[in-house]
C-alpha cells in the first residue's frame, strides 16, 4: 500500500499517461493504459446540494481518468441512499457512507477528498485532509474567513498536497481565451473590472428553535461555529445568510465573479482599500431572520489605482451589458471594454456598437477529452492531472489563487458590517491586516469551538 501511495504522490507513470493523452489517445485508450494501481480513490464530503455535482463529475471521469468514488460523507444521513444510487447508476461500485469526515481522513485507501460542505467547514476540512496525506478539491469560497485561507496555503505546502479551489471559470476554454485577450492588451490597459451577482431571492421565513432531525448529526454540522440551538431556517442552504456559517451572496455566488475580475486585472496581490455598503431590502425582518445583505455594492482599489467594483442585487433588477448579464463581468480598458457571461465574451473598441472580437459559438473546449474529461468536468479533471504530475503549478486554481480571490468578498463583508472604508495591507506583501484598525482585524478570524479548531501551526 505504501508503494502505491508513493506512486500517487510522485506521479511518475501518471505524467507519462498525460503525455500519451496529449498525443491524442482517446479516453478509452487512456483508461486501459492506466492500471488498477494507478487509480485515484476519491471521497466526497458534503453531498446534499453542490455535492451532487461533485458526485456526477467524479462518476463521469471514472473511465477517462481512472477514478473510483469510494466514499460519501455527510452529517445528514438522509442523503446516503439516494446519493449512493447516483454512483451505482453511473456504473460505479456502491460507495461507503460515513457521517464523520474524520473517518474519511483515517482511510489509507483514499487519495483525494472533494469538499462541498458549508463555508464554515471548508478550511478545517481541507487542513485535516492535507494533514492526513490527502489531496483536496474544495468548493468556493475557499474559506469562511481570511486567516483560514492563509492556514490552508501553509497546510498544502507543508504536506506537499495538491489543493484546488472550485473556481470553475478557470477551466472554461472561452473564459481562458478572454483573459488572455485582456492580458495581451486587447482593450488597452485595463483600469477597472466590474463583477455582477444579480440573483433575486425571496424570504425563506422564520421558525422557532427546535430539536434537530434524527438523521442530522448537529454538533458535527455546526463544527467550528459557536454553539447555538438548532433552527431549521438556519440549516440546509439557508446557512448562506448567517454570518457564523455563510458569507451572503457576495460570498456565495460572488466569489466566482470576484475571481474572474481579479484574474482579468492580473492582480496577484491584495487591494489597498475596500468600501462596501448595502442592506436587506424588500424582506420584512419580522418574517425572515436573514443577517447578510441581499443588496450590496463594494469597491476596491489596488496600489497602482486599478479599481474593482462588485454589485450584489438580491431583489428585482435589470441585467447589464449587451449580453444581458446577470452573473458575469465587464472589463474597462483605455481602448474599449469586454463583457463575459458564462463562456461567452465580446470586446468592443472605443465607441463602436459592434464587437471587434468575441468567443467561439457554444464555448466548447476543443482540447482532447483524455486531458479535460467530458464537458462540465474540466476543472475536476485538471485536479486529477495535477495529482499525477505532483506539481501544484499545473492547477488552474491552486489554493493560493483561490485565497486571493476569496479574500475580496470577505473583506468587503467586514467593511459592510463596520460601515466604513478600510485600508488593507495590500500590494505584494503576504500578510493580511487592516491598517490601524483592531476591530476590523479581529474579524479576519473567528473564535473556534473545540474540538473544531483551525490550528495556528498546521
Amino acid at each position: 500500500m505504501e508503494k502505491r501511495r508513493d506512486f500517487i504522490k510522485k506521479g511518475m507513470l501518471g505524467t507519462a499517461g498525460l503525455a500519451m493523452g496529449g498525443m491524442g489517445f482517446p479516453a478509452k485508450s487512456y483508461g486501459s493504459i492506466m492500471g488498477a494501481n494507478d487509480r485515484i480513490n476519491v471521497a466526497v464530503v458534503g453531498i446534499r446540494g453542490r455535492g451532487k455535482s461533485h458526485i456526477n463529475a467524479w462518476a463521469d471521469l471514472k473511465d477517462s481518468h481512472n477514478i473510483r468514488l469510494t466514499t460519501l460523507c455527510d452529517v445528514d444521513e438522509q442523503f446516503f441512499e439516494p446519493r449512493a444510487k447516483m454512483v451505482t447508476d453511473k456504473g460505479g461500485a456502491k460507495p461507503a457512507t460515513v457521517w464523520d469526515q474524520r473517518r474519511v481522513f483515517d482511510d489509507p485507501d483514499i487519495h483525494a477528498v472533494s469538499f462541498a460542505t458549508p463555508n464554515h467547514w471548508h478550511a478545517l476540512g481541507a487542513i485535516w485532509a492535507a494533514q492526513a496525506g490527502k489531496h483536496v478539491y474544495v468548493e468556493k469560497p475557499a474559506m469562511h474567513n481570511v486567516w483560514e485561507g492563509r492556514k490552508m496555503i501553509e497546510a498544502a505546502r507543508k504536506y506537499d498536497r495538491i489543493m484546488q479551489v472550485g473556481f470553475q471559470n478557470r477551466s472554461i476554454a472561452n473564459v481562458m481565451e478572454a483573459i488572455k485577450f485582456l492580458h495581451d492588451g486587447g482593450i488597452g490597459d485595463v483600469y477597472m473590472a466590474r463583477g455582477l451577482c444579480i440573483k433575486p431571492r425571496d424570504s425563506f421565513g422564520i421558525a422557532k428553535d427546535s430539536a434537530p432531525p434524527a438523521s442530522l448529526h448537529y454538533d458535527e454540522w455546526l463544527g467550528p461555529a459557536t454553539w447555538r440551538q438548532y433552527n431549521e431556517k438556519r440549516g440546509h442552504y439557508n446557512w448562506h445568510w448567517f454570518w457564523d456559517t455563510g458569507n451572503g451572496d457576495t460570498g456565495n455566488q460572488g466569489p466566482h465573479q470576484f475571481d474572474v475580475a481579479r484574474w482579468g486585472l492580473n492582480k496577484n496581490e491584495h487591494p489597498v482599500s475596500v468600501y462596501s455598503s448595502g442592506a436587506v431590502f424588500g424582506i420584512d425582518p419580522k418574517e425572515c431572520a436573514q443577517e447578510t445583505p441581499n443588496t450590496q455594492s463594494s469597491i476596491f482599489r489596488y496600489k497602482d489605482g486599478t479599481m474593482l467594483e462588485f454589485e450584489t442585487r438580491g431583489r428585482y433588477s435589470n441585467a447589464e451589458s449587451s449580453l444581458d448579464t446577470r452573473i458575469g463581468n465587464i472589463f474597462y480598458g483605455t481602448e474599449g471594454y469586454l463583457e463575459i457571461d458564462g463562456g461567452t465574451w465580446r470586446a468592443f473598441r472605443e465607441r463602436e456598437k459592434e464587437p471587434f472580437a468575441q468567443s467561439k459559438k457554444g464555448g466548447v473546449s476543443n482540447a482532447d477529452i483524455s486531458l479535460t474529461g467530458p464537458k462540465g468536468t474540466e476543472h475536476f479533471a485538471n485536479f486529477i492531472n495535477a495529482i499525477h504530475s505532483g506539481n501544484h503549478h499545473d492547477l488552474h486554481c491552486d489554493i493560493r489563487e483561490g485565497f486571493y480571490s476569496t479574500t475580496l468578498p470577505l473583506i468587503a463583508n467586514i467593511s459592510y458590517r463596520l460601515d466604513r472604508k478600510l485600508k488593507f495591507m495590500g500590494g505584494d506583501m503576504d500578510r493580511e491586516l487592516f491598517m490601524n484598525d483592531a476591530e476590523a482585524n479581529a474579524m479576519l478570524t473567528r473564535a473556534y469551538r473545540p474540538p473544531y479548531v483551525v490550528p495556528q501551526n498546521v
